[in-house]
């Protein structure tokens, strides 16, 4: 994800592949894998992009946006409503999603609190849902935050439940598939009705998936470029992309 206030991100990286340049009328957006040509162009942004210029965002071809709402059970991104709302405003489908520390609490009370601050979804069309950021640990040497791998499982559960529970969605799951694979033993208890967001970077295609999953629907394929924060596509049509939003 994007950075804000945390010390540094933490990212699986691969070979450079070749890229090509998606353009819209012509004009060069950035640079994207060329697997990805024709697919929707989104990005994600937290704290770290203060306020967004959402308007030049839209000029460069963001269809959708994710933004962060929180982190663990008391973190509140400060630039949350500009981008959030801002997006809306921009004609952007936008979305919320949360940095999970499965170590500070429960899963059901991070849910509870970033539902309270940005995670809550309506079926307006303009709302993505929900999506839980679960990876790599970026305050200490334990990326699985000491958790076994069947806590964490449970902790991913918890989680999603009460996001269920409050909003009536399954939050999109954010992950690597290292990360995933090592930190919940290649758990297959999620592909079946959680969309998939994968981070994979430098690489002209979305590679190996987490267990469990058999497609992605949203991909980082790089964390810069046009768009403010993370580059993003969206694994499908315009006209499906909406229809997530739909529910």
């Amino acid at each position: 994800m994007a950075r804000d206030h945390r010390p540094s991100r933490h990212r699986a990286r691969v070979i450079a592949a070749t890229v090509t340049a998606l353009t819209v009328g012509g004009t060069a957006l950035a640079e994207a894998p060329a697997s990805a040509a024709g697919k929707p162009k989104g990005h994600d942004v937290s704290s770290h992009q203060k306020n967004v210029d959402w308007q030049s965002a839209k000029a460069k071809g963001a269809q959708f946006v994710y933004v962060k709402a929180t982190e663990s059970h008391t973190y509140r991104n400060p630039y949350f409503s500009q981008q959030y709302n801002g997006a809306r405003g921009a004609g952007i489908i936008r979305g919320a999603y949360h940095f999970a520390l499965p170590n500070k609490s429960s899963g059901t009370a991070q849910a509870a609190h970033f539902v309270r601050n940005g995670g809550a979804w309506r079926g307006d069309g303009w709302t993505l849902p929900p999506a839980l950021d679960i990876e790599y640990n970026p305050y200490g040497k334990n990326k699985c935050y000491g958790l076994t791998k069947a806590k964490m499982v449970s902790w991913i559960k918890a989680f999603s439940d009460e996001t269920k529970r409050q909003t009536g969605r399954r939050p999109v799951i954010y992950t690597t598939t290292h990360w995933w694979n090592t930190c919940t033993g290649s758990s297959r208890a999620f592909g079946a009705n959680h969309s998939l967001w994968l981070a994979r970077y430098d690489s002209a295609t979305a590679g190996a998936l987490p267990a469990g999953w058999s497609f992605w629907t949203f991909w980082q394929y790089d964390n810069s470029g046009s768009l403010p924060g993370d580059q993003n596509l969206f694994n499908g049509s315009t006209a499906q992309l909406k229809k997530l939003a739909r529910g």
